[in-house]
């Protein structure tokens, strides 16, 4: 068994920054401010032929209220769920009684617990380690989280208990002071089909992923930018793998003016493109508004599989809902591929019917198909509505072949290639998604010409076949004057 380390603390100890030192990723936003982590974050860690799973979590200050008495919920559990927790605190700043708060409960709890000191550069560590022994949690472990100080001796404590991985190759894997982060990467097949949530601030994007999880596992309030980091929760349904991956909604540029936001927008765009399938979520009683075009440009172009969800249906009059339906048949008609699930996120309505949207997207972008079925298709597409003339020439389309999946690349040899219009082409999207059955992924159309590789290489004669040549020249302007003599 795997085990299951949190990070807990009280705000801006250095928790997130640990997180990626350990993780070797940069998955956790990190700023000089405050309260930037908000949900449980999980990433997976090997040091020295031990694997183990790290929790990031909020701070604790023990007098939270809203949203930031949902993070403290966020943290204890994690705790709950952790075989060992280490709880930070701020060498610099000292003990403070959010400290003692936390160490107090560590102990009711009775949690395996190590007190580690982060931010021990530039300071004696011994007077500052010293001044945390009223908490009774023992001798605190002093690092430097930022420059991976102490770290090593860290996870020596830590996990030493327990055992080193099986069937695993020892691989020195000490996190070495100012080493630069580097992601290292897992089996695909592990995380099943990765499904981001996308769409504009409040729309309901963390409400949609706990209706599908079944549990309150990100912060949902009543408040645009609540979700700040990418989270990728894996999980499974009728014994099928999913990673859901909850997403900050994404605002147009003239509106982002916190760093932070900026940090968030880049994360999103980053999981769109780590993604396999996208459930885009409108807000319904908003109905499609322009930068929800954007977004979804945006995800067309990194090439995922799409699916559209209306939340907030309920509740709506039947002449509302025969407006945002005209809306979407008029302004989404670049995604008509795309299945469109009508939903409630808070009640659930429909939310159970994604699944099978999401399952028929990603087969469409994933399969492959012979040579000889695509080049069949593309024969009868000429047949019936051939290629049009340019300059007088025909052009020729010869066979079909698949360039790459998710999504599905289909590369076509002919002549003329780059005169062939962009209507022809779409004509052949069509009739690929058409004959194929595809949903839910785009297509994309790429030519290569048939030009002769050797067009313009001339071969250099050797000394011998130039004299030949020259020979050959004599002769035949020798032949040609006896013929002109004999006349």
């Amino acid at each position: 068994m795997v085990p299951v380390i949190a990070l807990v603390g009280r705000p801006n100890v250095g928790k997130s920054t640990m997180f990626n030192r350990l993780t070797r990723t940069r998955d956790a936003i990190v700023g000089d401010l405050s309260g930037l982590t908000r949900d449980r974050q999980y990433g997976e860690a090997r040091w020295q032929g031990r694997s183990y799973i790290l929790v990031d979590t909020g701070g604790i200050s023990g007098d939270e209220h809203g949203m930031d008495e949902k993070m403290a919920e966020q943290s204890l559990l994690a705790i709950e769920e952790a075989d060992v927790v280490l709880f930070l605190v701020d060498a610099r700043a000292g003990l403070t009684a959010a400290d003692q708060m936390i160490s107090e409960h560590l102990r009711k709890r009775n949690k395996r617990s190590f007190l580690v000191a982060n931010k021990i550069d530039n300071i004696d560590p011994q007077i500052a380690i010293a001044e945390f022994s009223p908490l009774g949690m023992g001798n605190a472990i002093g690092v430097a989280g930022a420059q991976g100080r102490g770290v090593n001796n860290l996870l020596e404590v830590v996990l030493s208990d327990f055992p080193r991985d099986k069937d695993e190759e020892e691989i020195d894997t000490d996190v070495a002071e100012g080493e630069e982060a580097v992601r290292i990467p897992g089996p695909s097949e592990k995380d099943g089909i990765k499904i981001a949530i996308i769409g504009r601030p409040n729309v309901g994007k963390s409400t949609l992923v706990n209706r599908m999880l079944g549990e309150d596992r990100v912060i949902v309030y009543d408040q645009p930018g609540t979700t700040r980091d990418s989270i990728y929760i894996p999980f499974e349904r009728n014994e099928e793998k999913y990673t859901l991956i909850d997403t900050a909604g994404v605002r147009k540029r003239g509106k982002i003016h916190e760093e932070v936001e900026k940090f968030s927008v880049v994360k999103t765009l980053q999981a769109i493109k780590d993604a396999n399938v996208v459930i885009f979520v409108m807000d319904a009683r908003e109905g499609v508004v322009d930068h929800d075009l954007n977004l979804l440009g945006f995800a067309l172009e990194a090439g995922r599989a799409i699916v559209i969800a209306l939340n907030k249906w309920d509740g709506m009059q039947p002449s509302e809902r025969d407006y945002v339906k005209t809306e979407l048949e008029r302004r989404l008609f670049f995604v008509d591929f795309a299945d469109i699930h009508f939903i409630s996120a808070l009640h659930g309505t429909g939310v159970g019917n994604l699944y099978q949207s999401v399952q028929n997207s990603f087969k469409s972008a994933v399969t492959r198909w012979p040579t000889s079925r695509l080049t069949q298709i593309l024969e009868d597409a000429i047949s019936d509505h051939q290629p049009p003339m340019v300059n007088g020439r025909r052009i020729k389309l010869r066979y079909a072949h698949l360039g790459g999946a998710n999504p599905p690349i289909i590369v076509i040899h002919g002549n003329q290639v780059e005169k062939v219009p962009k209507s022809y082409s779409r004509y052949l999207e069509n009739t690929y998604r058409r004959v194929l059955k595809l949903v839910g992924t785009p297509i994309r159309i790429e030519y290569k010409g048939s030009d002769n590789p050797y067009e313009g290489n001339k071969n250099t004669l050797t000394d011998r076949q130039v004299n030949k040549k020259r020979r050959l020249m004599s002769h035949h302007k020798k032949a040609e004057k006896k013929r002109k003599d004999k006349r």
